[in-house]
């Protein structure tokens, strides 16, 4: 596993943060937000891609790609693959991005703008597609396997995990990286949001805005960052010896059919997908110990997905906690939903309030839920030899 957060740019210093529960958002600095409703982000300060990257890859890449290969170097150090010593054919990558280079779009049309479209860079499509990121990783360790982006909003790291799960048991692959990166947080892109009056304003109090399944929820807040994954064939993790954190059980997915950016109210989606997960595992609903929600502290969809939970798991919803998925397995510690003070009735669900709990988690299972009404669910199971 490797990540790069505002909570920090390590496995271990992310872990420690949320069991802690604290926050990741802040002012935005990176531009002036006066005129904007929303000021707040989780935006990553100082990081230096010179420091983890040769200045040479970093000049080619937009921030969301630079992101993802930091997290990837993680996830590959903690995983003791070396591809060196891998048939490259059989190993591949997929990263997902909801968005792509929306930095080096702006930058470019700005030089468009200001200075001819003789000055445009040549480097902006490679660095804007949002397929660079699986690109570059595939460049970087030399694997010629599967490769390919994920594009499904907030869901697109779970679609490409799910996906490169699904190479490795048709065989076309032993080794994949997957994951996501997103590097958003622009004028252009904020504009767009505050339009939506999808946000959070409480602009005063940034470490606070970010309330799931709390009654006094506002919007979600945006932001940046990656989180990679090694998955790997188990007969070839089990001959290297390989450290396993967790198991693939199964995935499911679906589609609300219902609008753009809004949540269907009864949730029939996101129950489809959590049921076509179970299914692809061959579990039932009592065998799940723990749901990581999708819960991104929004009015409609946190009251969505507790609907479709409650539907599904019925009266086994009050057994369950629901709020990082593999390390809760592996170290069976929940960690916490941050500022949830008031509960919301209409969320009638277990958030794990504000601080960790150390709890027997062999099942857990994953939702993402992204604008356009794609949904996808992962399961995952502690490796118990």
């Amino acid at each position: 596993m490797g990540v790069v957060t505002s909570l920090g740019f390590s496995v271990s210093d992310f872990w420690d943060a949320l069991l802690s529960c604290r926050s990741g958002i802040s002012h935005i600095t990176s531009f002036d937000t006066t005129a904007y409703r929303s000021q707040i982000a989780g935006e990553i300060k100082d990081f230096d891609p010179h420091a983890y990257l040769d200045p040479k890859i970093t000049i080619r890449l937009d921030r969301f790609s630079q992101f993802a290969l930091v997290a990837a170097a993680e996830a590959v150090q903690m995983s003791g693959v070396d591809f060196s010593k891998e048939v490259p054919g059989r190993c591949g990558a997929i990263v997902g991005s909801g968005i792509g280079g929306l930095i080096e779009i702006e930058t470019q049309h700005k030089r468009l703008l200001e200075r001819g479209p003789r000055r445009v860079s040549p480097l902006m499509i490679p660095k804007l597609m949002a397929n660079a990121a699986a690109a570059q990783v595939s460049i970087v360790y030399g694997i010629r396997g599967p490769n390919s982006s994920t594009v499904t909003a907030c869901a697109s790291a779970a679609n490409a995990i799910a996906d490169a799960a699904n190479i490795i048991r048709s065989d076309q692959a032993d080794v994949m990286i997957a994951g996501g990166s997103e590097a958003a947080i622009t004028p252009l892109s904020l504009a767009g949001f505050c339009a939506q009056k999808a946000l959070s304003t409480r602009n005063d109090e940034p470490e606070r805005a970010s309330r799931p399944f709390d009654v006094d929820r506002d919007g979600f807040i945006i932001g940046e960052g990656a989180g990679i994954v090694v998955i790997e064939d188990l007969k070839h993790a089990l001959k290297r010896r390989a450290r396993i954190y967790a198991e693939f059980l199964g995935w499911g997915a679906s589609a609300d059919a219902y609008n753009v950016v809004a949540p269907d109210p009864k949730g029939i989606g996101a129950v489809l997908s959590m049921k076509n997960a179970l299914h692809d595992a061959q579990l039932n609903v009592e065998d799940v110990d723990y749901i990581n929600a999708h819960g991104t502290s929004t009015v409609l969809g946190d009251e969505m997905e507790a609907v479709a939970i409650r539907e599904l798991f019925g009266e086994h919803t009050d057994n369950l906690p629901v709020v990082a998925t593999v390390m809760t397995l592996d170290r069976n510690v929940i960690h916490p939903t941050a500022n949830y003070e008031t509960p919301d009735p209409r969320c009638n669900i277990d958030a794990v309030p504000n601080e960790a709990r150390e709890a027997e988690v062999n099942t857990a299972m994953c939702n993402s839920f992204g604008f356009g009404g794609h949904n996808v669910t992962l399961v995952l199971g502690k490796f118990t030899g």
